[in-house]
């Protein structure tokens, strides 16, 4: 059975980007998920139903989890169904952002529980079911884990990142000057060089691409 990488995407982001990964495992089976909803409760549930699936026809998966999907990935439960995995920009403390966002929106917390959900004008809407959601169910996180964060994340604060990594004995690697959305070719190469570093597919990898420079020549 072959292994399989699991991508799950951010918000904005599409199951699409998953093909990023393909040259870097290209012998495992990628697949990204096209999740439908955008609640923990709701989107954990379509990750844990496709880590269910997987873990019947893959012998291993991988994932890997971007910005909002890493922490939607940590609230569906399946730390015990993968055996590593990678997260990108994660959120990793979601109620600390989204009372930051109520600062940005000047929104109180009792304005919030009456109204149910306010509409800001930076996009976000602030809802009180999740952030009652989020505080009654911290996500539990064992699997061994990976962290790529930028320096210049304005989502999550250096703090906040390395708090979490020392707390759940991860290892974390920052990439100074980087954004939260790592898109740049400079900044793409580095995340790939940093997952590359992290697995074992850094030999056929880089036997592929000497196979590829030699039939070119």
């Amino acid at each position: 059975m072959k292994d399989a990488i699991l991508y799950i995407h951010g918000k904005g982001g599409c199951a699409a980007e998953s093909r990023h990964y393909k040259s870097l495992f290209p012998d495992h089976a990628v697949i990204g998920l096209d999740y439908q909803t955008c609640t923990p409760w709701e989107t954990g549930a379509e990750i844990r139903s496709a880590v269910a699936e997987l873990n019947a026809e893959y012998a291993r998966i991988i994932l890997i989890a971007n910005s909002i999907g890493a922490y939607f990935s940590m609230c569906a439960g399946i730390d015990r169904s993968i055996s590593e995995a990678f997260f990108i920009s994660p959120i990793v403390d979601m109620e600390k952002l989204i009372c930051e966002m109520m600062r940005w929106a000047s929104v109180t917390e009792a304005e919030l529980k009456e109204n149910g959900v306010i509409h800001t004008a930076f996009g976000e809407d602030l809802s009180w079911a999740y952030l009652c959601y989020v505080r009654a169910h911290p996500p539990i996180w064992t699997a061994p884990t990976q962290i790529l964060y930028g320096s210049r994340d304005t989502l999550t604060s250096p703090d906040v990142i390395r708090d979490f990594a020392n707390t759940h004995n991860r290892s974390l690697t920052i990439l100074e000057g980087g954004e939260h959305w790592f898109h740049t070719e400079a900044q793409m190469a580095f995340l790939d060089n940093w997952i590359l570093k992290h697995t074992g597919v850094a030999v056929t990898w880089m036997q592929n691409c000497f196979h590829k420079r030699s039939s070119n020549s």
